[in-house]
């Protein structure tokens, strides 16, 4: 499924973060948003599944707009989102929490074993920790713990919101492996707001960079990736 955002105004009371702020994520592809802090980067992934409303603007699914649904509404549409916050259940065992993002296929318990099944698969390290308090794995592995229980929905489209935040540099480094194994054996398409810039364009396809709430720059992550003028759109220099 393919995501598309176009001329989207937004923000928070009085306050509007996003000037009209447009994007395209591709069916089967890894679409990265990157931007300073305070760019709207996380206002926009909020506005599109319907945490904040869009003032104005269109936000649609596959051709089908979604502009103003609720979040359950936006989940219903097959997106699952990540926010940046943590949000395992840390006295809730890691199969638990995964069982969790399953709740759409509740009484169908072969269905939910082959989720489970092919999520371990991804993270085998969730397999070995399954009978743990998601509260006493690392920041790594409760960041895994939440992909992987959104995953367990089935869903289309996956929204991260900077996964990578405060982890170090080799967990980053396997966090994004995994989001590639993601796109690559379950064919979602994902679009991940970051601000890990090298890392997130060595392992997308597509980038937006935002700034000030307004599009500043995209491009083929590959082509940015060479462009030595990047620095001075998300840092200012």
């Amino acid at each position: 499924m393919s995501l598309e955002v176009k001329d989207v105004v937004s923000g928070y009371g009085d306050a509007i973060i996003l000037h009209g702020v447009s994007l395209t994520a591709k069916e089967s592809s890894i679409t990265v948003l990157l931007g300073a802090n305070g760019a709207g980067k996380s206002t926009l992934l909020n506005t599109i599944f319907g945490v904040i409303k869009a003032r104005s603007g269109k936000i649609a699914v596959d051709g089908e707009e979604i502009t103003g649904m609720k979040p359950h509404e936006v989940f219903k549409k097959n997106v699952a989102y990540v926010f940046q916050r943590r949000s395992v259940f840390p006295y809730m065992k890691v199969k638990e929490n995964l069982e969790l993002g399953a709740l759409r296929f509740r009484g169908d318990k072969e269905k939910i074993r082959s989720k489970l099944r092919e999520i371990y698969g991804i993270f085998p390290i969730l397999k070995e920790r399954e009978k743990i308090d998601a509260g006493r794995l690392s920041g790594g592995e409760q960041r895994m713990v939440e992909i992987a229980r959104a995953l367990m929905s089935e869903p289309k489209i996956l929204i991260l919101d900077e996964p990578s935040l405060g982890l170090a540099p080799k967990v980053v480094k396997m966090l994004f492996d995994k989001v590639k194994e993601i796109n690559e054996k379950l064919g979602v398409t994902i679009l991940l707001a970051e601000q890990n810039v090298r890392t997130a364009l060595q392992n997308s396809h597509y980038a937006y960079v935002i700034e000030l709430g307004r599009n500043k720059v995209d491009g083929p992550s590959e082509s940015l990736l060479k462009d030595k003028s990047l620095a001075k759109y998300i840092l200012g220099v």
